[in-house]
């Protein structure tokens, strides 16, 4: 398998798990940056949280795509 394939699978990772942190505790941003940029409205969180979804869904197809054509071409 190539690099690309890992990276976009550590990518995958990493977004899923911001995902599911945003999810279950939303105010992680205003305890660790210690900011509340939204003023307690909840914007930035469902807006990270959509974000994330979306790039975990993509960086997966992507690393699918990569895993699929390395072993279409292991088998030849």
């Amino acid at each position: 398998m190539r690099l690309r394939g890992r990276i976009e699978s550590v990518a995958a990772g990493l977004c899923g798990l911001l995902f599911l942190v945003t999810l279950i505790w939303p105010n992680w941003i205003e305890a660790v940056f210690g900011v509340d940029p939204d003023q307690h409205s909840g914007a930035l969180e469902w807006t990270v949280v959509a974000v994330a979804l979306c790039a975990t869904l993509t960086f997966s197809l992507l690393a699918r795509g990569e895993f699929r054509r390395a072993r279409t071409l292991s088998t030849r």
